[in-house]
């Protein structure tokens, strides 16, 4: 099989990944800033290493052996720029897990040279956002004229120390929507509902997914909004936040909060990712009032990111990279989802 590079490898997500990509015969190129953190985990894994500055080191260079990358490193928003561009000089495919908005405008922008250059670039390839992307893209097929999409999921896992870590980058940043086409930026938690995952109503939020930028790519429905299951002192929490942005978002208050999650956060237990669950609900409407609901239930979050970054990874490693800027659901379908054990689809309405 071709070569894959996994950037981030040791941190909580990428190690996961690393270690599932060999037990299922693939030997990865272990890549990082971290020497020491790259040999430990060579020893443990038997697997090359490569260590590499995105600042410093010659990064098309490093990537000239390379068919995939598979970006594990968040915040993402430093360092998609240098590996997609790497990757674009390189001829080599660029995929992510990210969920940062900022990211897949990014990502997206270097389209056109991707195409020229035969790559594909595909960012959201882990929970973040391949389940909701497949099911934007099923209620597309079930109603093509549909005008208003709202996805939503509940999601009973603690995070990993890089998931804090990014949250706390765009902390104090608000919210967003997308409305009529375009990115509108709104307050935190700007509106609720209460939303059937399939075990009874919950109370969500909205917040700023990446489906705002993937869904609108994958369905070309203008109207998107994504809501997130959580209690009500956390919703207004979000919405007391809006008077102290300006605080939250210096960086020395962001330094410090990085710094708290490294020392406190490890991520969901074995036990815990075994054991989870996650549930998706999505709701297309049309001009004329018409209506189709849809849920997934799905592995634990970063269960399912190992099992769809290895998917996608590997299909492109096999060759199915469709060039330029790509969706999941885009490229592989609505179906791509079901592919993953233990995930079930339900039309409910």
């Amino acid at each position: 099989m071709a070569d894959l590079l996994i950037y981030g490898s040791y941190g909580y997500t990428g190690e996961l990944i690393a270690e599932a990509a060999v037990e299922r015969g693939i030997t990865p190129i272990l890549a990082g800033r971290s020497e020491r953190k790259l040999a430990r985990q060579a020893d443990e894994l038997d697997c090359p290493t490569r260590p590499l500055d995105l600042a410093a080191d010659d990064v098309p260079a490093a990537l000239a052996d390379v068919d995939v990358v598979l970006n594990c490193a968040g915040p993402f928003v430093d360092t998609y720029e240098p590996l997609v561009e790497a990757c674009i000089e390189s001829s080599t495919h660029y995929l992510d897990i990210t969920g940062e908005i900022d990211v897949f405008q990014g990502v997206a922008a270097h389209d056109e040279a991707a195409r020229d250059a035969g790559v594909m670039l595909m960012s959201g390839v882990g929970f973040d956002v391949v389940p909701t992307d497949c099911l934007a893209a099923h209620l597309a097929d079930r109603l093509p004229d549909a005008t208003h999409l709202a996805l939503g999921f509940e999601a009973l896992s603690s995070v990993s120390a890089g998931t804090a870590k990014t949250a706390i980058e765009f902390v104090g940043d608000g919210g967003v929507v997308r409305r009529d086409g375009l990115l509108e930026p709104v307050a935190p938690a700007h509106k609720t509902r209460r939303i059937d995952f399939g075990r009874g109503e919950r109370t969500a939020a909205t917040i700023p997914w990446g489906d705002l930028v993937t869904a609108a790519h994958t369905t070309g429905i203008p109207n998107v909004e994504v809501y997130a299951a959580m209690p009500e002192p956390i919703i207004w929490s979000m919405r007391g936040t809006r008077l102290f942005a300006p605080l939250l978002g210096c960086g020395p208050v962001k330094s410090t909060l990085q710094e708290l999650v490294d020392a406190t956060v490890d991520g969901p237990s074995e036990r815990q990712r075994e054991g989870g669950r996650s549930y998706l609900w999505g709701e297309a409407t049309n001009d004329d009032g018409d209506r189709v609901v849809s849920r997934l239930e799905t592995p634990e979050t970063y269960a399912l990111t190992v099992e769809t970054a290895l998917a996608t990874a590997t299909r492109a490693l096999d060759g199915d990279a469709p060039a330029g800027y790509q969706t999941p659901a885009g490229a592989y379908g609505a179906d791509l989802i079901l592919d993953v054990e233990a995930t079930a689809r339900e039309d409910v309405e």
